[in-house]
């Protein structure tokens, strides 16, 4: 997706352990004209997937989510990070390593928010490992519920994820993917 491209390009920041930083218009500040445009893109590349809810992680990928969602007319469901007390119920778990925190997270979803009958698409705004979304499709699979897909804004193409879950047979849909040339710039896999 060249609007996002030139935007990482004109505002993305790379810091030392390959990490991207698009905070100032992906996922701390966040573009609402940009990322309506990336929800417009990913209905294009899964409207025809019947998907019935839309999964995420907190927090980054919410916004993508929520506003994804509008096109597809369903719900978004997010996993949380934290016990709460308002998570009340039967819940699904799974456990997650975030690349850029270090840290590892039991995420959790209701039961009552998933089931058998949910056709679900995962978006997030990163895929580095890979390791957010096999926690989430962790979670997609013990609802018995079907997925449709995993759309991703950025990709880490230098990182070993999106191979390993392209293997698996996931209909994945990155609208940019990244590489770093041998001075450590960003350049775009297409």
């Amino acid at each position: 997706m060249k609007l996002l491209e030139d935007r990482i390009l004109s505002d993305g920041v790379i810091k030392e352990g390959g990490i991207v930083k698009v905070d100032s218009f992906l996922n701390h500040q966040m573009d609402i004209e940009l990322i309506n445009e990336i929800g417009r893109e990913f209905y294009r590349l899964f409207g025809d997937e019947r998907v019935t809810k839309i999964l995420t992680v907190e927090a980054s990928g919410i916004g993508i989510a929520c506003i994804t969602a509008q096109y597809f007319g369903v719900p978004v469901v997010f996993a949380k990070k934290s016990e709460s007390k308002n998570l009340d119920g039967d819940v699904y778990t799974a456990l997650v390593e975030s690349y850029t925190k270090g840290k590892e997270y039991t995420i959790r979803v209701s039961k009552k928010f998933l089931n058998k009958d949910d056709r679900v698409l995962i978006i997030d705004d990163f895929l580095a490992k890979g390791k957010a979304f096999f926690g989430l499709n962790e979670i997609v699979k013990n609802a018995g519920a079907t997925l449709c897909g995993f759309g991703v804004c950025i990709e880490k193409g230098f990182q070993e994820g999106g191979r390993i879950i392209r293997s698996m047979g996931v209909h994945i849909e990155s609208l940019a993917i990244i590489e770093l040339d041998a001075y450590g710039n960003i350049v775009f896999n297409h």
